[in-house]
């Protein structure tokens, strides 16, 4: 007899029928993830749901279903409307959080967008659990941002003196097309070919006019907060006989170089440091527990590489959730000495690394650049946070921002496979932010439980 015929099989049949319901829980193990996280959006209050409470339409599917999807999905790497709508007929996990229902990507994408308020308690909601049961304790955080691609084309991307020009070329082609569309109508032509062409040329001008516009805004405001600025060094030049040189007004136009997107107008063009190329990105901020827990405390999004002006700001959104920390922990991207002072003010000790030349890797491919001549370092507050910096119990506690915030984005990134926003405009894209670190915080709940 052949090896083959002497093999042991383990029977099946297609086509069997169930003989008795099957009950849902026997299709995942018990310390699945899924379980947690109808669990923890089981504490989610039905007012902070967006729901048809008129009673007209078709039923609706249970927001608290379609929010632990949503939480489910995202955590298993599973972002596009259409690719959840799809698992909830091929994932058991997917299915089983969706009850063996299976809503539409119309109604993911809507429920997404306009569900806010729900994500963000459940956010709360999460570490609320986890401070219940002594899995976090809000002492000592990190703070660090990273760049997350918007969904929207760098091409799509333009100047404000090309938009200028653009506009201009527009404007003598659509002249040219209604004249040829005058002199077609008379000839006996196809009067539908032209105006097609004209209705797209007219679109794009509507988009440029709405990007000049929004530069050209952004100008203004920038001027305006300039102005007391300004205001001050005038007097000051005045007063001093109009010695040195002359202080300018701030200019409110933008100036030629400035950009925007036409897809995706609050994203930008950044870049993670020098070696890396521009991409238009937001840049996505996240809080993370210092303390052993590392789970994310508070979220924001940027719409500038820049990490300074969102610092306090993002720090003391958690003073009306978890309660505010002890001590942050800073890289060089966050030092702002009136962030230092609003923070201290508020009884929170910031450790903010001090800018400085970074050494040379030995055996860089690239060419050593030229030598830099060391900062001089004047301002109080920088001298000040360098002085505490140097102690061995400000040491100690700042290696552990390196190893708490950013593994916090190689798992986000690499694990879960988030690298694009799906949402566009800056307040959707925070509510999906939001959304993908409640998703970690799900994940790492259910590791620190069974640790």
């Amino acid at each position: 007899m052949s090896p083959q015929g002497m093999a042991n099989f383990v029977p099946f049949d297609r086509d069997q029928a169930f003989l008795l319901p099957p009950d849902l829980k026997d299709w995942l193990p018990g310390d699945d993830l899924a379980h947690f996280i109808i669990a923890a959006v089981e504490r989610v209050p039905m007012g902070a749901f967006k729901v048809n409470d008129r009673n007209s339409g078709s039923a609706q599917y249970h927001p608290r279903m379609m929010l632990a999807l949503l939480i489910y999905a995202y955590a298993n790497g599973i972002f596009s409307s259409r690719r959840i709508e799809r698992a909830s007929h091929r994932d058991i996990g997917v299915r089983f959080v969706a009850a063996n229902t299976h809503p539409d990507h119309d109604t993911i994408v809507t429920f997404r967008r306009e569900n806010k308020v729900a994500i963000e308690a459940a956010f709360l909601q999460v570490l609320l659990l986890a401070k219940e049961t002594g899995l976090l304790k809000v002492g000592n955080v990190s703070i660090d941002g990273t760049k997350i691609d918007a969904n929207a084309s760098r091409a799509r991307s333009l100047r404000y003196d090309r938009a200028k020009a653009l506009r201009e070329k527009l404007k003598a082609d659509i002249a040219a097309l209604m004249a040829q569309a005058a002199d077609a109508d008379s000839e006996g032509g196809d009067p539908q070919a032209l105006p097609a062409e004209i209705a797209r040329r007219e679109a794009l001008m509507a988009k440029l006019d709405s990007a000049c516009a929004r530069l050209e805004a952004q100008a203004k405001a920038e001027a305006e907060a300039a102005t007391p600025a300004y205001e001050e060094k005038r007097a000051k030049y005045e007063k001093n006989g109009r010695k040195g040189r002359k202080p300018e007004p701030p200019d409110d136009d933008p100036p030629p170089e400035r950009q925007t997107n036409l897809t995706d107008p609050d994203s930008n063009l950044m870049r993670k440091s020098k070696a890396h190329e521009y991409r238009q990105a937001y840049n996505a901020q996240a809080v993370v527990c210092a303390d052993g827990g590392q789970l994310i405390l508070a979220t924001n999004v940027a719409t500038a590489p820049t990490d300074q002006p969102t610092f306090a700001e993002t720090i003391l959104s958690m003073e009306q959730t978890i309660g505010l920390p002890k001590t942050v922990l800073a890289d060089a991207g966050f030092a702002s000495g009136a962030a230092v002072k609003t923070l201290q003010d508020h009884t929170i000790e910031p450790l903010v690394a001090i800018a400085k030349t970074q050494p040379h890797r030995p055996y860089d491919f690239r060419p050593p650049p030229d030598p830099k001549p060391e900062r001089q370092i004047t301002e109080p507050w920088r001298i000040a946070m360098k002085a505490k910096l140097e102690t061995e119990d400000a040491k100690a506690l700042y290696k552990r921002r390196k190893q708490t915030v950013e593994p916090v984005f190689g798992i986000v990134k690499s694990a879960m496979g988030f690298r694009s926003f799906l949402l566009r405009g800056l307040e959707k894209v925070k509510t999906e932010w939001t959304l993908v670190s409640l998703a970690y915080n799900c994940r790492r709940m259910v590791t620190l439980r069974a640790a």
